[in-house]
């Protein structure tokens, strides 16, 4: 979800603000999943590298977190929505912890969207941590190296519960992965667009979603 901070720049108004508005957009690209029957939806809302911001920002950013998941987690539990997160969770701070584990626990039970909040998310670490995972089964004698592929280290990745992303929607136009997922998108459609994420409405992810209808996945096969 790129663009929050240049959008508000382009306002003259705080980084923050720009946040702010980013969280109407979820909003929207949510009610939009819902409509189409999407299981699954993905959102990057803070990277292990975004620990390196000020922390001003940072704290205000927990807590937009801790007031939205406050605010939303009732409705999302009255809409079907179940919420999930990946990454170093145990990096947040304690009062955000203990509003995903309210949120998480409130919304357990339901069978709508599943929504994923990426929360001190690394691509790169999550493969780390798989394959360390896998070293130490190895030590232990429970794991024939020769046994590894790659289901057996998708099922150590932060992912192992849910399916590879169909489509990746790229906001503010910049054309690179920034560390997320490298692993799942493999064989993912890409759609990229100039719009600033608090500018994205549910009307351009319906757009993205008719470009992604009109692709021909092959999978690296012939036809």
């Amino acid at each position: 979800m790129d663009g929050n901070g240049r959008w508000a720049g382009q306002q003259g108004l705080s980084r923050i603000h720009g946040h702010e508005r980013g969280a109407d957009a979820v909003r929207g690209s949510l009610e939009g999943c819902r409509e189409l029957g999407v299981e699954f939806l993905t959102l990057y809302a803070f990277s292990t590298e975004n620990w390196k911001r000020p922390k001003t920002e940072i704290s205000a950013l927990m807590s937009l977190l801790e007031r939205f998941l406050k605010k939303e987690a009732p409705e999302l539990a009255r809409k079907g929505v179940r919420l999930e997160t990946i990454g170093r969770i145990a990096d947040l701070p304690a009062s955000t912890r203990k509003e995903l584990d309210r949120a998480k626990k409130l919304t357990e039970g339901n069978h709508g969207t599943t929504l994923i909040l990426a929360l001190s998310y690394s691509s790169r670490v999550e493969i780390i941590d798989a394959v360390q995972s896998l070293a130490r089964e190895v030590r232990d004698g429970k794991l024939d190296p020769e046994a590894i592929d790659a289901g057996r280290l998708s099922r150590h990745l932060y992912t192992a519960a849910y399916p590879d992303p169909d489509l990746l929607i790229r906001t503010s136009g910049e054309m690179r992965l920034s560390n997320f997922l490298l692993w799942q998108l493999s064989y993912t459609e890409l759609y990229v667009t100039r719009k600033l994420w608090p500018d994205f409405r549910k009307e351009d992810l319906l757009e993205a979603v008719r470009d992604f209808g009109t692709r021909h996945r092959r999978f690296g096969a012939v036809g």
